[in-house]
């Protein structure tokens, strides 16, 4: 991946074309040699332009800034538009990092990414990948958290598409606004569910922006073929709808009929647009719609959702590899969930899967090692009338339990998940009660941002007495307890 960048920010094939010259009505290469305008477009909204001159500089697709060579300065009417020095790519970034570390507030340094990537697009992607580790909680949680509750403040260039109930009738046409045809990847929200956030509305347009900037960094997908889409049908969040910065719908969130025939138009005019080969990645939408969406949708289109679906994954691969450290085989150990959410269920209906898969047992008895705590306590068979539908397979033969502590007590368990989306709901109690029946108990909380993480790294080692195995959602510092330091593990995302 690094070579391409450094390759990309030495020259691109679009660079070195002559725009008196060109033929564009015939089509031009890009930089990764696909075809980017046809016959089509004399009557489409992708008519192909090569930028030059100060319009160059301005589009973040192809700006270098004073990367641009002497030779690209003369062929592209740049002369005069830059200071006379040029600037490797390499010491760009070295400056870029310079300045975002300055920086105090994590706020602060999203912005500066974020301007970055609306001026100088493949520097940012190159920033991103040589400084992963550092600048993703900055890219994504916690900090993206922060940035959608200001969204409307900070608020500067628009990225991605806002299809709103405005333009119900006329999706297609605004998918056709978007300036790339080939789109391989489409992370959407409705801002229903941000984080542990809650209803964000139109400002939950952080999360497709910021997951789709890993797509790139960590994937290895064109930025162009990344689209992020917010389906704005409005909020109940007073707080946000009293907001004068505000940028989304001034209205309570629409459901029942009218929801649903928008998100059908949205999804037809997808196909339609975009083939049907691209995917849909459902992103922090509501319980009460996710299940729905991906169940309606999973046999016509090439959909998934990285809360239910993406999380159980990565989840699952952190639970295996600490079996190494805490011992015994997946089947031997028995979970307690606090959180029945789209990510709880989720996670434990691809444990049982892997269970089942492993021992040969029928997943409705696989089932039976996973229970969970949901706001009213543990889901048990006595409450199966009053649950919903994908909580329901979890509600086994238990007497009521009303609380984590006593369920933990009851149950327990040898893993320890937190999906809650509540912080500090792993008390001092609850953890010295799973350490006192586990010589390693496995704690993940995994709810973000960090202020809603189930409790913290150093709370989790310091009550456990150093013998927890701790991940969470989002990153927290090492931690020095009795002399020794742990590190702990960043699981997921949620």
């Amino acid at each position: 991946m690094e070579s391409t960048f450094n390759e990309l920010g030495d020259k691109a094939s679009v660079l070195d074309f002559d725009p008196k010259s060109a033929d564009v009505g015939g089509g031009v290469e890009d930089i990764y040699g696909e075809d980017t305008a046809t016959e089509d477009q004399l009557v489409t909204p992708w008519t192909y332009s090569v930028a030059s001159g100060y319009s160059l500089l301005r589009d973040p697709q192809y700006n270098k800034g004073l990367a641009f060579t002497e030779k690209e300065r003369d062929t592209h009417y740049l002369r005069g538009l830059l200071p006379p020095a040029t600037c490797s790519q390499q010491l760009q970034e070295k400056k870029l990092m310079n300045n975002i570390r300055q920086y105090q507030v994590p706020l602060q340094k999203y912005m500066a990414l974020t301007e970055l990537q609306e001026r100088n697009e493949r520097l940012f992607y190159k920033l991103l990948i040589d400084n992963v580790e550092e600048l993703l909680p900055i890219v994504y949680t916690p900090t993206v958290g922060e940035a959608c509750q200001k969204f409307g403040s900070i608020f500067r260039r628009p990225q991605g598409l806002y299809i709103s109930l405005k333009e119900k009738g006329k999706v297609l046409e605004v998918l056709k606004n978007w300036p790339e045809r080939t789109v391989q990847v489409i992370v959407v929200t409705d801002g229903e569910r941000i984080l542990g956030l809650g209803d964000l509305g139109c400002q939950g347009m952080g999360i497709p922006v910021g997951k789709l900037a890993l797509y790139t960094a960590l994937g290895g997908v064109r930025p162009s073929a990344c689209l992020p889409i917010t389906i704005d049908v409005g909020t109940n969040n007073k707080q946000l709808l009293e907001d004068e910065f505000y940028i989304g719908l001034r209205q309570k969130r629409t459901t029942g009929k009218e929801y649903a025939d928008l998100l059908d138009e949205f999804m037809s005019a997808v196909k339609q647009n975009y083939g049907e080969k691209v995917l849909i990645q459902f992103e922090d939408f509501a319980n009460h719609n996710a299940f729905q969406l991906l169940e309606k949708y999973r046999r016509t289109h090439l959909v998934f959702n990285d809360d239910i679906q993406g999380t159980a994954a990565v989840v699952l691969a952190g639970v295996v590899a600490a079996l190494r450290l805490v011992g015994g085989s997946l089947s031997e150990h028995k979970f307690l969930f606090l959180g029945a959410g789209e990510a709880g269920t989720g996670i434990a209906e691809l444990i049982a899967l892997e269970i089942s898969k492993k021992t040969k047992t029928p997943v409705e008895e696989t089932r039976k090692k996973i229970w969970l705590v949901d706001s009213k306590g543990l889901i048990v068979s006595s409450r199966k009338d009053s649950l919903q539908q994908f909580k329901k397979p979890w509600a086994h033969e238990h007497e009521p339990i009303d609380n984590l502590l006593d369920a933990v007590k009851a149950i327990k368990p040898t893993v320890l998940i937190g999906s809650s989306g509540v912080g500090r709901t792993f008390t001092k109690e609850v953890i010295e009660a799973v350490s006192s029946f586990n010589e390693k108990p496995l704690i993940l909380a995994l709810s973000n941002p960090t202020s809603q993480s189930e409790c913290t790294a150093e709370e989790a080692y310091t009550w456990s007495k150093g013998r927890a195995i701790f991940a969470s959602g989002s990153p927290f510092d090492p931690v020095e307890y009795n002399g020794k330091v742990y590190v702990p593990g960043q699981v997921i995302q949620i």
